[in-house]
């Protein structure tokens, strides 16, 4: 994950993208907010610089409220840019609490990966790198999807 991670500001660059964007904010907020608060605290959506994340309940909306400023710090560092300017907490123990598919790459069909996406991934030259890029940004692809419906 940490190669991963370090590709992220490469392929920002290398993609002008809202979905690539999104699905890289999801990975920083993944790393930055660390394996403790990966289960409290679920990336929603990315609206114009604000990355809004899901909450279980109004505990967890203070006490990571208290961390805000770190978090975007970090975020931010990992993308290396400023992409995130707020944080949004949002009360929503349904969201925090469902299983998140998660489709190998080889399951995702060609067709329906957008062309930015497949371009960003193409600056990816390890392939395991690629693989892991590609499945977080379709699973920030498919939450979207779910919200909108």
């Amino acid at each position: 994950m940490d190669s991963f991670l370090k590709t992220l500001p490469t392929v920002l660059r290398a993609a002008n993208s809202p979905e690539v964007m999104e699905a890289a904010v999801f990975a920083a907020w993944t790393n930055a907010a660390g394996e403790g608060l990966r289960h409290h605290a679920v990336p929603a959506q990315l609206q114009d610089r604000t990355l809004v994340v899901a909450v279980a309940d109004s505990v967890w909306q203070r006490q990571l409220g208290a961390m805000k400023d770190q978090l975007l710090f970090r975020i931010n560092t990992l993308l290396g840019q400023s992409l995130v300017s707020h944080i949004e907490l949002r009360i929503d123990p349904q969201m925090v609490n469902r299983p998140v598919p998660k489709p190998a790459a080889a399951d995702i069909p060609s067709n329906e990966v957008p062309l930015e996406l497949w371009a960003a991934a193409n600056e990816i030259h390890d392939k395991e790198l690629r693989k892991s890029f590609l499945k977080a940004a379709m699973t920030a692809l498919q939450r979207s999807d779910e919200q909108t419906d």
